[in-house]
């Protein structure tokens, strides 16, 4: 959320992010994600920063060593895959739109157990202490997009896809950001 008008995410680099990647979502979502920018890049679209998502803990570690990712695979040792769907769209009040993944408890459950085994990595740098899971499909307040999306859902709901690991990300120096590993679940 912008504070005194800057968005204080726009003016980082480097960061780390633990996501659940779902690329098998751009079909369905790049009509409004290659629409949306980031204020990070805002002369690239979101499809060309990242592949759609679920962030599951950002920022995470500057430079994440063997020990951290083992941590993380201890966290979700015991979280069986399962199969994750995106039924409806939602809004936030600042604007962007977002795909709600279900089952929502199960996701959230699984973000909150990655957050704890993380306590000196606070969620979006502690401004959400306990985050909505989110696929965002559009950054910016655009009034139509809510409704053609969910036109677009009840027309062909998006794909169920079998969650059944965990990735991590770098971003660039340029903010595009690239994939460094994963932690299977279960």
């Amino acid at each position: 959320m912008p504070v005194n008008g800057q968005d204080p995410w726009a003016k980082r680099s480097g960061l780390t992010a633990i996501l659940i990647a779902v690329p098998e979502l751009a079909e369905c979502t790049d009509r409004w994600r290659t629409a949306s920018f980031s204020s990070a890049r805002p002369d690239l679209a979101l499809s060309e920063l990242i592949p759609p998502h679920v962030t599951v803990l950002v920022p995470w570690l500057k430079d994440p060593a063997p020990e951290h990712v083992q941590r993380l695979t201890d966290a979700v040792s015991a979280v069986r895959p399962f199969e994750l769907s995106f039924p409806t769209a939602e809004q936030f009040p600042n604007g962007p739109v977002w795909l709600r993944p279900e089952p929502f408890d199960q996701v959230r459950a699984l973000v909150r157990t990655v957050i704890s085994a993380f306590p000196e990595c606070p969620p979006y740098g502690g401004d959400h202490p306990d985050p909505r899971p989110h696929l965002t499909i559009s950054a910016q307040d655009r009034d139509p997009v809510l409704a053609e999306v969910q036109a677009a859902l009840a027309a062909a709901p998006a794909p169920t896809v079998t969650l059944d690991d965990l990735t991590i990300w770098r971003e660039g120096d340029d903010q595009v950001w690239q994939l460094t590993g994963s932690v299977p679940l279960g």
